[in-house]
């Protein structure tokens, strides 16, 4: 397999990096969106059915395009799977300590950073060259954890503090509903909450990231310096563009 560009280093320098993200299992429709110029594809794991089988071909469609999978949990079996499937990194969903987060990096890093074990895997050239994919991946698999309850909020001074951790990725929603505020983004307390996280990440010195629908709510995002973005979705295209394709032409005149 090709080396994609590296991920991480551009991910740690501050680049700003737009993304979408891909959660329908199809190859075809990811390779769309990886030649649509955008930097990344955030392929979801989960909250879509897709299987580890389909995650690896939507990734070896998307060519040198770096993929970074949504993982569905922290669970060590997800982490290393995505990471040897050749995933340029992972967002962990529901990292609320720093317990959590050292877990997850611990999982993502061979030893002596982490514990992550060694296998032929795509990410090596099905066994081609595993002792250079071993020296280096520790360096090129970008480790991403979402902060989306309010328990991410009174803990993300030590969260951030976590050797490893790359991004802190805020999830407005869930943050939102963990507060009984469900998708009240513009809440005062949201907001509030949103900001510390926001904050505490960057005098951290790492990257902050985001997710929302459409460009009119990210423009926001990347004038408060957040760098990581997904914007939009795969099913959200298809249907916005379908829906505006058959109304033209139902409402038209003559």
């Amino acid at each position: 397999m090709k080396n994609p560009p590296d991920f991480r280093s551009r991910l740690r320098a501050g680049e700003r990096l737009i993304g979408t993200i891909a959660s329908l299992a199809s190859p075809e429709a990811t390779e769309i969106l990886a030649t649509s110029g955008y930097d990344w594809l955030f392929l979801e794991s989960e909250h879509a059915p897709t299987s580890p089988l389909e995650l690896q071909r939507m990734m070896m469609a998307a060519r040198d395009v770096p993929c970074v999978i949504r993982l569905p949990n922290h669970a060590e079996i997800e982490i290393k799977r995505a990471l040897d499937m050749g995933a340029a990194g992972i967002i962990v969903p529901q990292v609320n300590t720093a317990e959590q987060a050292a877990a997850v990096v611990a999982h993502a890093k061979f030893p002596p950073e982490g514990r992550r074990g060694v296998g032929v895997s795509r990410a090596n050239g099905y066994g081609d060259y595993v002792g250079p994919h071993v020296a280096h991946a520790n360096a090129r698999s970008a480790v991403v954890v979402q902060a989306e309850h309010i328990d991410a909020v009174h803990h993300i001074e030590d969260i951030v503090k976590v050797p490893g951790v790359d991004c802190v990725f805020i999830g407005p929603y869930d943050l939102s509903a963990s507060m009984h505020k469900l998708g009240q983004l513009d809440d005062p307390e949201v907001i509030e909450a949103i900001g510390h996280i926001a904050a505490v990440t960057k005098a951290a010195g790492l990257a902050l990231g985001f997710f929302a629908t459409s460009p009119e709510l990210v423009l926001p995002r990347l004038a408060e310096g957040f760098t990581l973005v997904a914007c939009g979705v795969d099913t959200l295209f298809l249907r916005r563009e379908a829906q505006a394709v058959s109304a033209r032409l139902k409402n038209a005149q003559f």
